[in-house]
């Protein structure tokens, strides 16, 4: 694992000036907290673990991704995967679809038309279309990966659900949540709304999830 990025700490006063309910988030949250958004700098497998955790609970994920570790003898690379079968995926509890979008992403890492270097070199933006491409990948995946392998500072993935229903509690909004209230914060975190994003997450679930 790595540093919190080098950001963190610039961005913590950043959003505390520009706004009370992050100021008192930030201060609730303090380290340990802020010191867990590190990263693995492993594309290959925050991808594997973006397509499993797809649509169940956090609890599931963490089985199914634990059977699927076990299966590659804790070796979770493009080579150990293409080496497993479709039935031997589907036994760690993965769906049809799971699976295939996994041994695609081996085949496509393996014969390099898929190439993750690229993605530092990209815009936000840029990185999350050519994410996107994979199977099983969408905008969602796309910028959780930003945010947890490439810790980008400002990633806001108004499709999460968690996202939504911290804004919702936090500024006293409906769930939904406006749309245009979800933007005029986007534009008021930014350049830092992965940090804000961060801590919104922490006031609903204390215990931080990793990809």
């Amino acid at each position: 694992m790595s540093k919190t990025p080098t950001y963190w700490n610039t961005a913590k006063k950043y959003l505390s000036k520009k706004d009370k309910v992050m100021s008192s988030l930030i201060e609730k949250y303090k380290s340990p907290s802020e010191t867990i958004l590190t990263s693995r700098k492993d594309v290959f497998y925050s991808l594997c673990k973006s397509i499993i955790g797809q649509q169940i609970s956090v609890a599931a994920a963490n089985s199914v991704f634990l059977r699927f570790k076990k299966k590659c003898k804790n070796k979770i690379n493009a080579k150990t995967v293409n080496t497993l079968s479709f039935a031997q995926l589907k036994t760690c509890g993965l769906s049809k679809q799971k699976v295939k979008g996994i041994q695609s992403l081996s085949k496509q890492i393996l014969n390099k038309t898929f190439n993750p270097r690229l993605i530092s070199k990209m815009s936000d933006e840029e990185a999350i279309l050519y994410l996107s491409e994979l199977r099983q990948i969408g905008r969602w995946s796309a910028e959780m990966i930003l945010l947890f392998t490439y810790n980008r500072s400002n990633i806001w993935p108004v499709q999460d659900i968690g996202l939504l229903r911290a804004i919702s509690k936090n500024y006293k909004k409906k769930y939904l949540p406006p749309e245009s209230y979800v933007k005029l914060l986007n534009k008021k975190f930014s350049p830092y709304c992965s940090v804000a994003t961060w801590y919104l997450w922490r006031s609903i679930d204390p215990e931080p999830i990793q990809y």
